[in-house]
């Protein structure tokens, strides 16, 4: 795949404050969404899958050169390929299920790996740099009505514990959707069956933990989760969708930030 070059690399903007003195101090690092709409891109795939290798290291490619405030890239692993030959040990059904349900309500109704939502709409073209960019221009010059917070705390070795608040303007505010998750970077698995038998597989920006939906009332809507997570490499991702459409209406991204 080619690599994404419209994207300068920078490092997100995160707030780090130093945290109180005993057991459990440590470092609460936070972050607010912008009053812009930032892409969510949900990357489909599986390690049974032969095609799926460029398509994360494309996902990959994506997370290092993006600017803040721009897009935020998950890889989420589907449960669909685990009977032949290979299992992945970083499926889940949730992920499948997510997959069929934008399927259906884009009406495509068919799902496959490598596949590709942005803003929880199918891109079937998302290796063509052009057409990727103006997608990502396009929702980055629009307003968001959902203001987005998180807060990740961590407790002790391995653990961390994170807060997320919603807040919306949209009318009715009460047909939005809330989401949080945890991903984790720099995963390696060398695959012994299957169609990538006998190849070391890379992954970033894999979902892990999966909270949602959680529905907004009167505007407002609040997600709080513990987490294995806590390492450098342990990130919370945000975000808010219609829930009648299944469009993403805001995203926020916050990354690994520990001691």
């Amino acid at each position: 795949m080619r690599f994404i070059s419209f994207l300068s690399a920078c490092t997100a903007l995160i707030a780090c404050t130093v945290g109180s003195t005993g057991a459990n101090a440590g470092t609460t690092c936070s972050v607010n969404s912008p009053a812009h709409r930032v892409a969510l891109v949900e990357l489909y795939t599986s390690e049974g899958c032969s095609s799926c290798p460029p398509a994360d290291h494309w996902l990959s490619a994506l997370d290092h050169a993006r600017s803040a405030n721009t897009v935020v890239p998950l890889a989420l692993h589907v449960d669909y390929w685990d009977s032949l030959g290979w299992k992945d040990r970083f499926a889940q059904a949730t992920f499948t299920a997510r997959q069929r349900q934008l399927s259906d309500e884009g009406h495509q109704h068919v799902v496959y790996t490598p596949e590709v939502f942005i803003d929880g709409r199918e891109m079937r073209d998302w290796s063509d740099d052009a057409r990727f960019v103006a997608t990502i221009q396009q929702l980055n010059a629009e307003a968001s009505p959902v203001d987005i917070h998180v807060e990740t705390h961590p407790t002790q070795a391995g653990r961390m514990t994170f807060d997320v608040s919603f807040q919306s303007s949209a009318k009715p505010a009460d047909n939005l959707l809330a989401y949080a998750v945890v991903y984790e970077n720099r995963l390696d698995s060398a695959v012994k069956a299957g169609e990538n038998a006998g190849v070391t597989l890379h992954h970033d920006r894999v979902v892990r933990q999966w909270i949602g939906p959680v529905a907004l009332a009167n505007g407002h809507a609040a997600i709080a989760g513990d987490s294995l997570g806590g390492s450098a490499q342990s990130g919370v991702v945000a975000f808010a969708e219609d829930r009648k459409t299944g469009e993403v209406l805001q995203v926020a991204d916050l990354l690994p930030c520990t001691n």
